[in-house]
């Protein structure tokens, strides 16, 4: 049975070179061998093989042998070394399948697809070799290869559901964002973290695992909604902004014409008032947009500015013609506190009271200086009353009663207690003297305490 792949039959044996040029050609999928890993030396192969008298070579294959061709015009050796080099380059190409396995970026699926094409060749050829060896590697080859396919499924199962997670992440925020009550809501910066999401999305979608598409359908259905509830939102509080702001615009300028309509007034007290209350309606008007809110506000403040300016010019006049005022109310201040502190009562009050006549007739004094006197007098007016109440106090019979009855019972209840030790004494009963001794002397604290009250009572 002659080889498909053996070269043409000639008068003399191949040179290496030829022998090169005769190997079969690798199928696709099949990984080319390192250089190191088919040498020109094939003797360990060529071991499992023999050639007969006619030139025919076979194979041991286990407990029996099989021909797998001839090589004619060559010699035994050179037939064998054919034969053995044939399979050494598919034993290398399962080691190079074996090998590429553990490396993470060739995935099973290469794997598989080269495993595939090199089972479909050592089916078809016909060499000498280790046939059990390459079919046990190739064992190995197909057992790691399911290992690989389980670890990859593994793998893109936990990346599934870690992209899932992710994808949660980004669809529960924007329902956080949209369910915020919408008193609440930053709008630009929660605006602004939306489109951020949309955009995280649209990358996850793009550079992460996929996920279901069930599941992400469904979160993409959650997503939508947070987003149009939190548009809808969006432009329900700013159709709201605008209308308060046109109300707010509208009331702000009722309020300047009133304000420059008050400008030019001489009616400092009333229009002061006006102004305070129109400054009231003013912040509680509400904002009607930067730009004009700061125009509106410019020409109120003018219209105020206007009036206090004026107002205090004139106040500024006034308070320079109160001057002499304030110069006799200082000289009876001076008077009225020469008075203090009070030993006379009766004469102090007449003197106060004359102090007070002419206080009154003085007039009016400058602002500045208005709560400085004023408080000042009253001082003096508050220690005469004091004083006036203390005299009350001291002749108040009904007082001055109460105070000899609390004396009375304090000195009876303590002759009373002296007798009581006087006698313990005398029985020798020195515990319940001292006991006596201990609460005469209590009551004649609160006695003394008594005595002073009603000496101050009677002055």
């Amino acid at each position: 049975m002659s080889d498909e792949n053996a070269p043409t039959p000639r008068p003399s044996a191949p040179s290496p070179a030829a022998l090169a040029k005769m190997a079969p050609r690798r199928p696709a999928g099949v990984p080319t061998p390192p250089a190191a890993a088919v040498t020109d030396d094939h003797s360990a192969s060529a071991a499992f093989g023999r050639v007969d008298d006619d030139g025919r070579v076979y194979v041991t294959d286990g407990d029996s042998e099989r021909e797998v061709g001839s090589y004619p015009g060559a010699t035994a050796e050179e037939a064998l070394q054919y034969f053995a080099r044939k399979y050494d380059e598919l034993y290398a190409s399962a080691t190079l399948l074996h090998q590429r396995l553990s490396a993470p970026e060739v995935s099973a699926k290469e794997i598989a697809d080269g495993l595939s094409s090199l089972k479909e060749h050592i089916g078809e050829a016909n060499v000498v070799g280790d046939l059990p060896a390459l079919n046990a590697l190739v064992e190995q080859v197909e057992t790691s290869l399911a290992n690989k396919r389980e670890a990859e499924s593994a793998a893109r199962a936990e990346a599934k559901a870690a992209a899932a997670r992710e994808r949660e992440e980004i669809v529960a925020e924007a329902e956080q964002i949209a369910g915020q009550p919408h008193e609440r809501i930053q709008w630009k910066q929660s605006t602004a973290r939306m489109r951020e999401l949309l955009d995280a999305w649209k990358a996850h979608q793009r550079s992460s695992a996929r996920i279901d598409k069930d599941v992400e359908n469904a979160l993409w259905q959650r997503f939508s909604k947070a987003r149009n509830g939190f548009d809808k939102g969006r432009r329900a509080h700013f159709a709201q902004l605008e209308s308060s702001r046109g109300e707010a615009r509208a009331l702000k300028e009722e309020l300047v014409t009133e304000a420059e309509a008050l400008a030019s007034s001489t009616d400092w007290g009333p229009t002061a008032g006006a102004f305070k209350r129109l400054m009231d309606r003013w912040r509680r008007a509400g904002r009607a947009g930067r730009a004009e809110d700061d125009a509106l506000w410019e020409r109120f403040r003018a219209a105020q500015d206007a009036f206090f300016t004026a107002k205090d010019a004139e106040s500024a006049k006034e308070d320079e013609a109160l001057r002499g005022n304030l110069e006799v109310k200082e000289g009876l201040l001076a008077e009225a506190q020469a008075l203090l502190p009070i030993s006379h009562l009766d004469r102090a009050k007449g003197a106060l009271r004359s102090i007070q006549e002419r206080w009154e007739a003085a007039g009016r004094v400058p602002r500045a200086d208005l709560e400085r006197v004023e408080k000042a007098m009253r001082k003096v007016e508050q220690a005469v009353r004091d004083a006036e109440e203390k005299q009350w106090k001291r002749s108040n019979p009904e007082l001055n009663a109460r105070a000899q009855s609390m004396v009375d019972q304090l000195e009876a209840k303590i002759a009373g207690l002296e007798k009581q030790r006087a006698t313990a004494e005398e029985k020798g009963d020195s515990a319940k003297a001292a006991s006596l001794a201990e609460q005469i002397a209590s009551q004649q604290t609160w006695l003394d305490q008594a005595r002073r009250s009603l000496n101050d009572s009677q002055g």
